[in-house]
């Protein structure tokens, strides 16, 4: 049985981390109680602010106290839905102004007419939110490159340490779990992804990273289609 699609992670495996970490997370963390101020009677930010609520049990929470949960929750890298959604709202307004362009290693770039050549499909599931996905990919230094996926998943499908969030993910592309290849840095990630039946391959861009029995690739271009 042949490879039909690819699942991409982004930190570590498609976008340096760095990036992540250095870039993003600061900027939605120095924006996030401005952003909240002004967009507070927005329909779905009103909805975030009243998750992020139920999620930290404290129901009478003001604005203020809502921004320093998140905030927190940023420092500790939460994968929370209402805190990845406002971030991607953030992120969208970051990349309006130009302020960043989103970071895709070159390999990944180079690499992408070759996968679709060979009749695979591309997907991304990150634990940021499917908007933000798409803004990362959109906004590189190779231009927009959202044209070349099929789809995006995030932490509405499940878990990435869930295996049922791959099970989800072969429903919802409609193929067998082994006609799909799993891509992530992460061996808790690989391991899921195995459980639910995927194909899986880690890609270790750090010699120091963790690794297990999973086949090991350190850049694109190894990647067999």
């Amino acid at each position: 049985m042949s490879i039909r699609a690819i699942i991409v992670d982004t930190a570590g495996t498609t976008t340096d981390l760095n990036f992540i970490q250095d870039v993003l997370f600061p900027y939605s963390k120095k924006a996030m109680a401005d952003f909240l101020t002004k967009n507070q009677d927005n329909a779905l930010v009103d909805y975030c602010i009243s998750d992020v609520k139920d999620i930290a049990l404290e129901p009478d929470a003001t604005l203020e106290r809502v921004t320093e949960i998140l905030n927190q929750w940023i420092e500790e890298d939460r994968k929370f839905t209402p805190l990845k959604t406002l971030q991607g709202l953030i992120w969208k307004q970051g990349y309006n102004r130009s302020e960043f362009k989103g970071h895709i290693y070159p390999d990944f770039i180079d690499n992408i007419e070759r996968i679709i050549a060979a009749n695979i499909r591309i997907y991304s599931f990150s634990s940021g939110s499917v908007d933000a996905q798409k803004l990362l990919f959109s906004h590189t230094d190779a231009g927009d490159l959202t044209t070349h996926f099929s789809g995006h998943f995030d932490t509405r499908t499940g878990n990435k340490l869930d295996k049922q969030a791959y099970s989800n993910i072969c429903n919802t592309i409609s193929l067998k779990p082994k006609q799909m290849l799993f891509i992530s840095d992460m061996v808790e990630e690989l391991k899921a992804a195995d459980a639910a039946g995927m194909l899986t391959c880690q890609m270790v861009r750090e010699p120091n990273a963790r690794t297990a029995k999973f086949k090991i690739i350190t850049t694109f271009d190894e990647l067999e289609c």
